[in-house]
């Protein structure tokens, strides 16, 4: 019997997935949530989860055998009777910058029009470049990078900010005109991470492609928003990763107008499946950013 996989019908996931088609043997069966339909912003619909309930429900009823996700746009809230099978190896987690007329950050003029929809690079562009009109933004890849350098001056940007890996997974790299270093410029929790869910029990049919480096770091950035009580949206950045036997992690807070940030950073050695590892590192990190106050710096309430 044919691998039947979930997904969401944009573009961008129904690429992403179809990698995961391909390595599993699968089909893919779009499914169209209310968040590809509503021109409503994200909060209101009940954030980036919003995606995830149509698939989740379609898994449960028996029509699917397996789920792709953005990892990153999973709640940190688990659901009865479903589990993550499988977290594939990370693609690049980068923010890139699209510009027009090859600009970076730090060439664009004073003033210039940048679109993002995510407060956390809302707060990070803020931070750099406080001179920047921010403007809010939704919509597809294709549909974002449209406005770079519209003939509509109503509509025109300067420059646009995306994540690499979807950029790379439509084949649109061509359109960055900087990479934006994790180190200075840590991305949502588990960018560019993908999430193959199951129900529970058949966590086999996907087991084969899980990436142990990349779900270790993925579930620790994704720690540290589950302890805040944060949702996806929330004003936060976070960088994991896997060296020498160690999982490392920073995590940064941002106050959303980009006026102040409080960071943390610690690492906890492997070992067994790691998993003691990533729940530690979480917490340490957690504690000293509750410790710092980021509880009164951001709203991280769902």
């Amino acid at each position: 019997m044919t691998l039947r996989i979930g997904t969401r019908a944009s573009a961008l996931a129904m690429a992403q997935s179809g990698t995961i088609a391909e390595q599993l043997g699968g089909e893919l069966v779009p499914i169209v949530s209310e968040g590809d339909t509503s021109t409503a912003s994200l909060s209101t619909l009940g954030g980036r989860g919003v995606f995830a309930n149509a698939l989740r429900d379609a898994l449960l009823a028996g029509e699917v055998d397996v789920l792709v996700h953005s990892y990153k746009d999973l709640p940190t809230t688990p659901v009865e009777g479903l589990a993550i099978a499988a977290v594939p190896e990370r693609a690049d987690a980068r923010d890139a910058l699209c510009a027009r007329d090859g600009l970076t950050l730090e060439t664009l003029p004073e003033g210039a029009r940048v679109g993002t929809g995510s407060p956390r690079r809302r707060a990070q562009l803020a931070a750099r470049r406080p001179d920047l009109e921010l403007v809010d933004l939704r919509g597809n890849v294709d549909t974002r990078l449209g406005r770079v350098a519209s003939a509509d001056p109503e509509r025109a940007l300067d420059a646009v900010m995306l994540a690499a890996a979807g950029l790379g997974r439509l084949g649109r790299l061509d359109a960055v005109t900087q990479y934006l270093p994790l180190e200075e410029w840590p991305t949502a929790p588990a960018q560019a991470a993908l999430a193959v869910e199951t129900r529970v029990g058949d966590e086999h049919l996907a087991a084969a492609i899980d990436h142990r480096p990349t779900r270790l770091a993925a579930d620790a950035e994704r720690g540290v928003l589950a302890l805040l009580g944060a949702g996806c949206a929330a004003p936060i950045g976070a960088h994991a990763f896997v060296e020498d036997g160690l999982l490392f992690l920073t995590a940064v807070v941002y106050r959303p107008d980009g006026t102040a940030q409080l960071s943390s950073s610690h690492a906890a050695a492997l070992e067994g499946d790691g998993a003691d590892a990533a729940a530690s590192v979480a917490r340490h990190v957690t504690d000293e950013l509750l410790q710092q106050g980021a509880a009164d710096l951001a709203p991280l309430g769902d």
